[in-house]
């Protein structure tokens, strides 16, 4: 629990707090102007309990996640923080360990055939024509030489 109690942490809880009274204030704010006779007013009193409640949600599973991922070692977390200079004791330091939220990597594809079409005489000479039609603005389809 004393991961949550950090300066980041602290931010976090106060600003989850803020948005969701703000949010009932608003939710409040509007079933009172539906009472005076405001009818669009019913709907946004039902939407800004779900705004509050969307926050809570996503407080919630922010602890839990971060809770989660808390190191069971505690000296492998003091060791993490202060890098060593000794050569030989960086390779005793802890690897970092694979984010909960995985980004996607990006694969880089290569083509299966060349890309100038050397061995498709058809795609050859289709980029040809293009090539043609790009030098010849003004020109038809039907002009083509070739």
């Amino acid at each position: 629990m004393k991961r949550l109690w950090t300066p980041a942490w602290i931010v976090r809880h106060v600003a989850m707090v803020v948005l969701v009274v703000g949010c009932l204030g608003m939710g409040w704010w509007q079933v009172t102007r539906a009472a005076g006779g405001n009818a669009i007013s019913f709907g946004y009193a039902i939407e800004w309990p779900v705004f509050a409640g969307f926050v809570v949600f996503v407080w919630w599973r922010e602890v839990r996640q971060a809770l989660r991922a808390t190191p069971a070692d505690p000296s492998a977390d003091a060791r993490s923080v202060v890098p060593s200079t000794d050569p030989s004791a960086r390779a005793a330091e802890p690897v970092a360990t694979t984010p909960a939220v995985r980004r996607p990597v990006r694969v880089t594809r290569t083509p299966a055939s060349p890309a100038d079409g050397a061995d498709d005489a058809e795609l050859a000479e289709y980029n040809r024509y293009l090539s043609w039609l790009n030098a010849n603005p003004g020109a038809r389809p039907g002009d083509y030489p070739g």
